[in-house]
């Protein structure tokens, strides 16, 4: 894929099954309140002050990370990171908009909601 990252440039390719997904997944995620949508490298973010999920587009499938401030145990999630001392991140693998639904919609709210209360607080600014 050449030329500036955009989210139709990173969608294009997708099959109808996964366009389906895709725009039900994001259609989703718009209704839990105000976020900023963007492409950045291979990947569509889904951000607050700070990205709460992110989508990769792949041929085959849609690959879903979302962060939230507790480790989840469950068959969709194919795997989870921690990627901080409070957030874990979780990978979901989507192949069908039917997938886009409880309980993987009721993770990427909590992961919206949450998103504020896990991120790193901000450094205090030193005294001189």
């Amino acid at each position: 894929m050449h030329g500036i990252t955009t989210e139709a440039n990173l969608t294009r390719e997708l099959s109808e099954d996964l366009k389906d997904a895709w725009e039900r997944l994001r259609e989703t995620a718009t209704e839990f309140g105000p976020q900023r949508i963007y492409a950045s490298h291979s990947s569509i973010m889904f951000s607050r002050k700070i990205c709460y999920f992110f989508v990769r587009p792949k041929k085959k499938y849609l690959e879903v990370w979302f962060f939230l401030g507790r480790t989840l145990k469950h068959p969709l999630i194919r795997q989870t990171v921690q990627s901080s001392k409070r957030k874990t991140a979780h990978h979901v693998r989507i192949i069908h908009r039917d997938q886009v639904e409880s309980p993987i919609t009721d993770w990427l709210k909590e992961a919206y909601d949450v998103s504020e209360s896990i991120r790193m607080p901000a450094k205090p600014k030193s005294k001189k």
